[in-house]
């Protein structure tokens, strides 16, 4: 496997799922690192995923050293994306006036994107689907966070969601961030996404490996389960 992406594991972290589409393709290693364990420079994609408390894990983040292995990967090059949670801690600043992940205040991010963050209590659920603005692959996935996210580095958006700018990079396009879930899942963007970035892989179905896995699944229940039974026994409560 000759493409590694790494990602630190948050002690909240959350949309494990993220990661799916990567892990099933042969030629790319996703490396899980565990708290205390260094971030490795020679990653060739560095993932910061969703977790369930951005401030929190922030402060996780840093009491591992991975911002300053962080800071060291982005000084060498590095490619770099943040995902709802990670997205958030990859900019200038969060600010919870609300207190609503712990006492009310302004919290330092990891500064490698020009954002801040404005944490709210009503929390975004969304469904969507758009375009990768660098490629022009279709991209559907999903939104569950609080908080907005604006800052220069916001105009340099990638993405087209509901008919929406979305998205963050900084200006040579090295860091990413975004709020989209299960972006991976499509096939024709992360085919693209993994290209640019420069990985050397084989074009895969994901999308038609899980469908087949279903259906597998729904036709082994039907061949070995009644049903008919279960259904009656669950409307009975």
């Amino acid at each position: 496997k000759g493409f590694k992406v790494v990602v630190p594991k948050l002690s909240r972290i959350a949309n494990f799922d993220d990661l799916d589409p990567l892990s099933a393709d042969p030629n790319i290693s996703v490396e899980i690192i565990s708290p205390g364990q260094p971030l490795p420079l020679d990653s060739d994609l560095i993932l910061l995923p969703g977790t369930k408390s951005t401030i929190g894990d922030l402060k996780f983040f840093r009491e591992q050293g991975w911002d300053i292995d962080l800071a060291a990967y982005v000084r060498a090059g590095g490619q770099v994306l943040g995902i709802c949670g990670g997205y958030q801690m990859l900019g200038q600043e969060i600010v919870d006036s609300e207190g609503i992940e712990g006492t009310p205040g302004k919290h330092k991010g990891l500064g490698h994107l020009d954002v801040v963050t404005e944490m709210h209590a009503e929390k975004r659920l969304a469904i969507v689907s758009g375009t990768d603005l660098i490629s022009g692959a279709s991209v559907d996935g999903y939104e569950i966070h609080i908080g907005q996210t604006s800052g220069n580095d916001c105009n340099n958006h990638w993405l087209i969601m509901n008919n929406n700018k979305t998205g963050a990079a900084s200006a040579d396009g090295k860091i990413q961030g975004c709020y989209i879930h299960g972006l991976f899942s499509s096939d024709g963007f992360r085919q693209n996404y993994l290209e640019r970035i420069g990985a050397n892989i084989a074009k895969s179905e994901y999308s038609v490996k899980v469908e087949k896995t279903l259906n597998d699944l729904a036709i082994h229940m039907e061949e070995n389960c009644d049903l008919d039974h279960i259904l009656r026994i669950a409307s009975e409560k």
